[in-house]
């Protein structure tokens, strides 16, 4: 059932301990959102032109695999900017990138990665308190000089508020939501997704130590990311869920289960599929006490022969298997609404 809806488990025990999560710490971008950043604003410096800005960010940028830094490269070539070559490039996770770029040191990321690189600026400093509400930002210097910054911005997924609805429903009791964005961000996209918790400006090790609180909490925790980021986290949770489908190598071989569609309505599925499979473990440990207990019972006053007994052996064994078999059909109405979608595209394709 889980496989037929893309969910990928790599471990048995991994699906029966899934019954026992009460808590979900999510990435933001990739994962409660689309993580298909876009170029929304690009703010130059007095004297730089937007042009100029974007091309150094990106050609500093280009062997990134940051959901950012891909934005602002396809952005640079749809406007068609080349991009000279990039050496001695430098990029620390959650942090930004240096690189040199015809001779000149570029500095790219966060405004805390230009401070730590020795830039400093008034103008900096007065776009990171204010300016920049509401957007991913991209700060950009080169050769000591702050060039300006920009400005991304990505969707939620369609089915992220409903999934955490769900979740909540299935008596998840904590929700949370970890990002290396800035506050202002984490907050608009945790509103509308229905998040009820939230960190910002998290590191990778950040994440880390935010996921084992939760664990100390007394929390058996799941956390769902997709990005070389995520890693670290994945591996912390008691149960690590990669977005597979467009998530990074790293992040699905440190999961323990993988999601190989980007749809989050799989994860109330995973924990109704884990919980209904544990019933029918408790059913089916039931059933055959039942059975050998009659056997032993009816046996015993003599009513029972052994052809009648060799019968009552297999019909208990049938029992068992027809009532796991029930299983299979959870999710159907997931695989459905799949299959809706598609089939318009592919008409449409046809046509």
């Amino acid at each position: 059932a889980a496989a037929r809806l893309g969910v990928l488990v790599k471990n048995i025990a991994d699906l029966e301990s899934a019954a026992r999560i009460n808590a979900f710490v999510f990435d933001k971008t990739g994962t409660l959102t689309t993580g298909q950043l876009g170029v929304t604003k690009l703010s130059p410096c007095e004297g730089v032109a937007p042009s100029e800005l974007l091309g150094v960010a990106a050609a500093a940028e280009q062997f990134s695999n940051h959901p950012a830094a891909r934005a602002m490269v396809a952005l640079a070539q749809e406007t068609g900017l080349t991009l000279p070559k990039a050496t001695d490039t430098h990029e620390e996770a959650g942090r930004g990138v240096s690189a040199m770029v015809n001779g000149a040191k570029i500095i790219s990321g966060r405004a805390t990665w230009l401070k730590a690189n020795g830039i400093t600026d008034p103008a900096l400093e007065r776009a990171e308190l204010s300016e920049t509400e509401g957007y991913s930002v991209i700060f950009v210097a080169r050769a000591g000089r702050y060039l300006g910054w920009i400005g991304l911005q990505d969707q939620p997924r369609a089915e992220a508020k409903q999934s955490l609805q769900e979740l909540s429903e299935l008596n998840v009791k904590r929700l949370a939501m970890i990002t290396g964005d800035r506050p202002s961000v984490a907050q608009r996209v945790a509103g509308l997704v229905g998040c009820p918790e939230f960190r910002a400006e998290c590191l990778p090790q950040q994440k880390v130590e935010f996921v084992e609180s939760v664990k100390r909490a007394g929390y058996h925790v799941a956390v769902v990311g997709d990005g070389v980021n995520d890693a670290p986290a994945l591996a912390a949770g008691d149960t690590g869920i990669a977005m597979g489908a467009a998530g990074s190598d790293v992040a699905i071989h440190s999961a323990t289960i993988a999601l190989m569609s980007n749809d989050l309505r799989r994860l109330p599925f995973l924990i109704r599929l884990s919980r209904a499979a544990r019933a029918a473990i408790y059913q089916n440990l039931g059933i055959g006490a039942v059975f050998i207990i009659v056997g032993l019972v009816l046996s015993g006053m003599g009513y029972l022969n052994p052809i009648v007994a060799a019968l009552m052996h297999n019909a208990g064994s049938l029992v068992v298997v027809f009532n796991s078999a029930r299983l299979i059909r959870l999710g159907e109405e997931l695989e459905q609404e799949a299959g809706s979608l598609v089939a318009p595209a592919v008409s449409a394709r046809a046509s």
